[in-house]
């Protein structure tokens, strides 16, 4: 029914590249194909090899890079009139603004790159300029808005085949199952897409959905061991193709096991690895979600209350500007099962 996987977003020259390149190789041959492009004057190539060379720092952490680089890529394609590139290239600026936490302008640049992809008749660009807004609202923990999206696209990417969309919709969907505390089709959906992916060769989805699997096998399951093996087996991955924001994800949720089983030195440990990792790729949610977990395993620690719950307020205020209501909420989870007092009583998804 699939077959492999493959990367729309190496393109021209590039095409050659695997969806399992590692970033290290796609940015060498990127850059080099872009500079060949850029000396003989040909826009519409540069515009494609850029859209490369973005992906590759954005993936890699190096977002200042990561900015500029999408910018040519879209000023090339504009200069050359290729719609379809200049989507892509916003796709790509959309999909960073999301990742620094830019929430308002990533949907606004995923919405034009959208636009432009139907435009230009680019059916991928659009789906996955859809599939990058369904995200951010599934970030933000606004479920009901974009649940019925994500089962759209899924649909779409399961009629044309398409083995690296489909795992990426039913991540989504079993990760709002997930939070949402259904665990039985949470597992259910992480599984399908980790077979998927394997069958698929697509070893970033396989190292996402692993993730999946071991936080459901840590919460629902109580199975610290087999949640940590998973966790090993995709950090291999992480590692292979120098994927530094799912390793970082990888370390928080390495914490995320730890601490639920009680270990909180080593949670403490993890979480403080994950935070160094986020800030140096300028990843706010990230970064957020590791302080949470840290304010939490040195409170089980014996930090001062006084100290945790401003380190709470904090996280609630930021959390808050950045608009992760899913996020917010598990930062008054926190208050209390810490029994910790908070201004505001909601309710939320554990840690």
């Amino acid at each position: 029914m699939y077959g492999k996987a493959f990367a729309p977003e190496y393109q021209g020259a590039l095409t050659t590249l695997s969806v399992n390149s590692s970033l290290t190789d796609v940015l060498a041959a990127g850059t080099e194909q872009l500079r060949a492009a850029e000396s003989a004057g040909q826009p519409g190539e540069a515009a494609r090899s850029g859209l490369a060379v973005a992906e590759a720092h954005r993936r890699l952490g190096r977002v200042e890079d990561a900015d500029r680089a999408w910018k040519a890529s879209y000023r090339a394609a504009r200069q050359a009139g290729d719609l379809g590139a200049m989507a892509w290239a916003l796709w790509s600026g959309g999909t960073l603004a999301r990742q620094r936490g830019a929430l308002r302008l990533a949907r606004r640049l995923l919405q034009l790159a959208a636009d432009l992809g139907e435009r230009g008749g680019d059916i991928v660009v659009r789906g996955y300029s859809l599939a990058g807004l369904a995200e951010t609202g599934r970030i933000q923990g606004d479920y009901e808005a974009v649940g019925r999206l994500h089962e759209q696209l899924l649909a779409e990417a399961r009629r044309r085949g398409e083995a690296r969309h489909t795992v990426w919709a039913l991540e989504g969907i079993a990760q709002m199952h997930r939070n949402t505390g259904r665990y039985d089709s949470a597992y259910a959906l992480f599984e399908e897409a980790a077979e998927i992916a394997a069958r698929a060769d697509d070893r970033r989805g396989h190292a996402w959905a692993l993730r999946g699997l071991a936080d459901v096998v840590s919460v629902r399951d109580q199975d610290t061991e087999r949640a940590l093996e998973l966790l090993t087996e995709a950090e291999t991955t992480c590692r292979a193709m120098r994927l530094s924001s799912a390793l970082a994800y990888n370390h928080k949720m390495r914490g995320n096991v730890l601490y639920r089983a009680g270990r909180y030195e080593q949670a403490r440990e993890l979480y403080e690895q994950a935070l160094a990792e986020f800030r140096e790729m300028s990843e706010p949610r990230g970064e957020a979600l590791s302080r949470l977990g840290l304010a939490k395993s040195l409170a089980r620690l014996g930090r001062d209350r006084e100290e945790t719950a401003a380190e709470l307020a904090d996280l609630a205020g930021l959390l808050e500007h950045i608009g992760l209501q899913h996020a917010r909420r598990m930062v008054a989870r926190a208050h209390e099962e810490l029994g910790i007092p908070s201004t505001e009583q909601t309710t939320g998804a554990a840690l």
